[in-house]
């Protein structure tokens, strides 16, 4: 049943959310990725702009990956089939970058690569709507971008496409999910008219996540009350015992992905085949992405080695364009905790004391929200810290070993963010971001 807070129900709260979005935006997309979430975040809009605003036409932006289940495929034809003569479609299957954590020599694979089509684990979708290589009329594209920021160049450029008016995404993201997402939606540096669930990304675009507040029992009771259709392989991971929050449509070389990679066997055996084929690492990934061999369960060390010794040995296995991605990550770690310091609890604080670390306060943190005591470690880094009830953000060796055997390319375990493969990358990034209020 939806839920109510505060005298209204999500359902209610969205509609008011809709409202003003219908009202104060010219142009309004919704991101559909085939998952449950913006299936019926799309539903809902539709269903409200029919209702509401008949005359205002909705864009709807599907991202292509390539390699994904067919019931997935199956639920986005018909959906854009469905729709198509009241939307404005773009089914995009551009060659991006995309992160891969399932090998060890490639950080990132690109769906729909044209100098490997021979691979693919798909034919190119064939409807007037879907835009590749050959009809690409997205000019804020660039050859291979990342992912992540296709989205956002999709939006830039459709502001353009209509005059430079006030254009709005909106994304089926819901706060419970992660607490990545949790804070995300809670910063409110860049919101608008102080909703913290509206974020400007340029001028004159912004992106939105009105079902921000919902459960996933919100989701499927709309489904069910509205008759609304889905992605049919819930169906499936629901009779093959998952848990809710397992069931996740997503690359399958991603991290929330590839220890349930195994699954594509066994509901999708003709994809899988493919996949296999596909990016290096897929097929051990399924076979081991839940044991030891991928850090999944507690790692034993080799005899006669230290976590120190262990990880320069792995990162002198690992090609060199890998290594040293590594090597910088772990550089910038050491230094920050050696010069900077971490703000760690009090409790923790002196468990590390008492159990002899060599440690000093550096002032407080400003990353944390409660100002905890900035620590930093005078002298080597903890080979490991097995002995404190709480690892969770103390650097050790054991940790960098970990994101090497995780394929922890971007080292998160560690506490970094998802960042740029090359510095040159976020620098250009940062310079033409920073002249659009100049140039537009």
């Amino acid at each position: 049943m939806i839920r109510e807070y505060t005298g209204q129900n999500v359902y209610e709260a969205l509609i008011d959310r809709l409202e003003m979005i219908f009202e104060d935006f010219d142009n309004i997309i919704v991101s559909f990725s085939g998952g449950k979430d913006s299936g019926v975040l799309l539903n809902l809009v539709l269903d409200f702009q029919k209702r509401h605003y008949p005359e205002k036409r909705v864009a709807v932006y599907h991202q292509d990956f390539e390699a994904q289940y067919q019931y997935t495929t199956e639920y986005v034809t018909r959906t854009f089939e469905r729709i198509k003569n009241r939307v404005d479609p773009y089914w995009v299957c551009l060659p991006t970058a995309t992160r891969t954590a399932v090998s060890s020599f490639e950080m990132y694979w690109y769906p729909w690569d044209d100098e490997k089509k021979d691979i693919w684990v798909r034919e190119m979708p064939d409807y007037p709507y879907v835009i590749n290589l050959q009809n690409n009329p997205i000019r804020t594209y660039r050859y291979k971008m990342h992912q992540e920021d296709l989205a956002k160049q999709f939006s830039r450029w459709y502001r353009d496409k209509n005059g430079g008016t006030r254009t709005i995404c909106l994304l089926g993201i819901r706060a419970d999910e992660s607490l990545q997402r949790y804070s995300g939606i809670l910063n409110k540096k860049y919101s608008y008219k102080g909703e913290c669930w509206i974020t400007e990304q340029f001028k004159n675009v912004w992106t939105a996540s009105p079902l921000y507040d919902w459960s996933k029992s919100d989701v499927w009771y709309a489904n069910y009350k509205f008759g609304y259709d889905y992605n049919k392989l819930y169906d499936l991971y629901y009779k093959a015992g998952l848990k809710t929050d397992q069931m996740r449509v997503a690359s399958p070389f991603g991290d929330s992905a590839k220890e349930s990679l195994q699954l594509y066997r066994a509901l999708d055996p003709e994809m899988w085949t493919k996949i296999v084929g596909r990016v290096r690492g897929a097929n051990f990934a399924a076979i081991y992405g839940k044991t030891k061999a991928l850090a999944y369960r507690s790692l034993t060390l080799p005899e006669g080695y230290t976590w120190e010794s262990y990880t320069n040995f792995l990162l002198s296995t690992l090609p060199k364009r890998i290594r040293d991605n590594y090597i910088q990550k772990f550089k910038t770690s050491i230094d920050f905790w050696h010069n900077v310091g971490g703000g760690l609890e009090k409790s923790v604080i002196d468990e590390l004391l008492e159990k002899g670390y060599n440690i000093r306060q550096n002032g407080y943190s400003n990353y944390t929200v409660m100002k905890l005591p900035r620590v930093i470690f005078v002298g080597n880094i903890p080979d490991h810290t097995d002995d404190i009830r709480s690892t969770k953000d103390i650097p050790s060796w054991k940790r960098m070993c970990y994101c090497i055997l995780k394929n922890d390319h971007n080292c998160r375990f560690m506490g970094f963010g998802i960042t740029r493969e090359q510095k040159r990358q976020i620098d250009y990034l940062k310079n033409e971001y920073k002249n659009i209020g100049k140039n537009e």
